[in-house]
């Protein structure tokens, strides 16, 4: 598939969904690091790998070209958020926060990773999962680099919001809505799902012998 033929079907409004969770995603990678007073240098990596790192991954399962190597703005917008976490305040940035702002990431990566697997030829429900990983794979890594449990080793509605805002983008095109239109519908139902298992502390049954 053509680079440019994608981004067409795209359209020239939905990248800035993609970059809103690329910052959140960032400022969630240098928060955890910054938890730990780490140096700059640390929150800087943690916030490029948390903002690239699911997206990344996307684009080689998908065959397109690795979306942060050729767009000049990503690299600078994680090392601006990991400056700005390392300069404000450390009780403005609260457990509850960081939470609220992953919830906001997964929404828009979830929709945006279907969106640009859907408009790379990809079938729709491998494109959906596509948007799971595009969500998903930058927090886990961050994670995993942080020494923290995962989240999917946790009960809670984070995969499910995930799901939900990637097969809702899928969905909504195949139904003939605009991707931009589709994409603020499935950004904002996944973060309203994933908001909801924070606030009401939501989860889905566990496994029982």
């Amino acid at each position: 598939m053509d680079p440019l033929i994608a981004a067409a079907r795209i359209g020239p409004i939905l990248p800035w969904l993609d970059l809103f969770g690329i910052a959140v995603f960032a400022a969630t990678g240098a928060l955890a690091a910054a938890r730990r007073e780490q140096t700059f240098v640390t929150l800087a990596f943690f916030s490029i790998v948390a903002g690239i790192g699911g997206g990344a991954i996307r684009d080689l399962l998908i065959g397109a070209p690795v979306f942060w190597v050729h767009d000049e703005r990503v690299a600078p917008l994680c090392l601006i958020v990991a400056l700005a976490v390392w300069f404000t305040p450390h009780r403005w940035w609260t457990s509850n926060v960081f939470d609220w702002l992953d919830a906001a990431g997964i929404g828009a990566y979830g929709a945006f990773g279907a969106a640009k697997a859907v408009s790379y030829g990809i079938p729709p429900v491998p494109a959906a999962v596509m948007g799971v990983v595009t969500a998903c794979s930058g927090g886990i890594i961050r994670d995993m680099l942080a020494g923290e449990p995962s989240i999917l080793m946790r009960p809670e509605l984070y995969v499910t919001a995930a799901a939900l805002a990637a097969a809702l983008q899928v969905g909504l095109t195949l139904a003939g809505l605009e991707p931009f239109v589709a994409g603020l519908i499935a950004a904002s139902a996944g973060f309203a799902l994933r908001g909801a298992a924070i606030h009401w502390n939501l989860g889905l049954p566990s496994y029982r012998h």
